[in-house]
């Protein structure tokens, strides 16, 4: 008697898995039924004031009566056209709080992920004793108002404030924190001799703003703001990174032990790679919150001085509330919406997975069967 065998070949992918049959009937009902609740209420509370404030940034509505009134008219793009290509204040002042908010960014974003992500190593380590205290007391600031913190950090930072207190024992004379415009990589050219830039930066502008004044940095008192920034959310996001930490499992890290790796290889080569989930939710999160500072601006210097603190969450309020030019407040909140969404999905696009983007699915089907003999040949 001859055996045989069942041969399968791989077909072309159709890129998609085989799909599932449909729930039963009644079920697909029932599910919507029970979320009805909550799409209407974020309907109510959040898609209807989006397109009310989509409306208003094309509209000339001045903050009286309804925005959908007779008296409000359809102005097109001429809010935006003021912030991106006026010429005047209102180019200018957006521009210099792009700038702002962009070294606040800059600079907030990476170091706030490192540190966060250095405490949950060192807080996960099984021979630390006490970990709950240092786990509570890095965490803490991340829960207290961030108006006390800021209120605290005005007095810490002041002329006669402990920083500059403490610096004076190292025989450093600290600065005027939140009086000083100037920013901090025009200072250091300073130092080295350079006081002016080239005509190329000086004579040529983007949004009303010399490119000169683009690279001067963030200024010394922005500086405190992002120090700020960093100690009041890296025990946030350290909680995220010891979750992630504890659920790696050790058998590949003990084996690269085993191997002669060293902790740097092991962490870089191994932990590192594990966390590339958890590392673009803390750098997405951090790129979002830093792009709308407000409370912090509003609490400590109203955009002072000379306007190097102001943010464009901040602007949109004041343009809105104190100029009553609610066209132009909604127009830089979406303007602001838009930097957000692509600054976060060209991380993405940076961070992906590469392997298992190129990764393809094939599906396979059985063939005629073949007797052994015809295998063999």
């Amino acid at each position: 008697m001859t055996s045989t065998q069942t041969r399968f070949r791989p077909t072309r992918s159709t890129g998609a898995m085989p799909t599932r049959r449909g729930a039963p009937r009644g079920q697909g009902a029932a599910g919507w039924l029970f979320v009805s609740p909550t799409l209407i209420v974020l309907g109510l509370f959040l898609l209807v004031p989006v397109l009310m404030a989509l409306w208003v940034s094309f509209s000339d509505w001045t903050g009286n009566g309804s925005p959908f009134s007779a008296n409000v008219h359809f102005v097109g793009t001429a809010n935006y056209d003021k912030l991106l290509s006026g010429g005047g204040l209102a180019e200018t002042n957006f521009g210099t709080s792009i700038r702002n908010n962009a070294w606040y960014v800059v600079f907030v974003v990476p170091i706030q992920t490192g540190v966060s992500l250095l405490l949950a190593v060192l807080v996960n380590r099984r021979i630390l004793r006490g970990r709950s205290f240092f786990r509570t007391a890095f965490y803490f600031p991340s829960v207290t108002s961030s108006v006390a913190i800021t209120v605290l950090w005005l007095f810490l930072f002041s002329t006669t404030g402990a920083v500059n207190k403490a610096l004076s024992y190292l025989g450093v004379h600290g600065p005027n924190w939140f009086n000083d415009p100037d920013g901090i990589i025009h200072i250091a050219l300073r130092a080295l001799g350079v006081t002016t830039g080239p005509a190329a930066l000086t004579q040529n502008s983007t949004l009303g703003v010399s490119w000169w004044d683009w690279l001067a940095g963030p200024s010394v008192a922005m500086s405190a703001f992002i120090l700020m920034a960093i100690f009041t959310t890296s025990g946030t996001f350290m909680l995220l990174f010891i979750a992630a930490l504890q659920n790696l499992g050790a058998d590949v890290d003990e084996a690269a032990m085993i191997d002669g790796a060293n902790a740097w290889h092991r962490f870089w080569k191994i932990t590192l790679p594990q966390l590339r989930p958890t590392v673009f939710t803390v750098l997405t999160l951090g790129l979002i919150s830093t792009w709308q500072v407000f409370d912090q601006i509003y609490t400590g210097t109203k955009g002072a001085p000379q306007n190097t603190t102001l943010t464009p969450s901040y602007l949109s309020y004041t343009s809105a509330f104190g100029n009553q030019a609610w066209g132009q407040g909604a127009a830089i909140a979406f303007i602001l919406f838009v930097i957000i969404v692509v600054l976060t999905a060209l991380q993405r696009y940076v961070l992906r997975d590469r392997a298992v983007s190129k990764r393809r699915l094939r599906l396979y089907e059985p063939i005629r069967p073949t007797t052994t003999d015809e295998v063999q040949r």
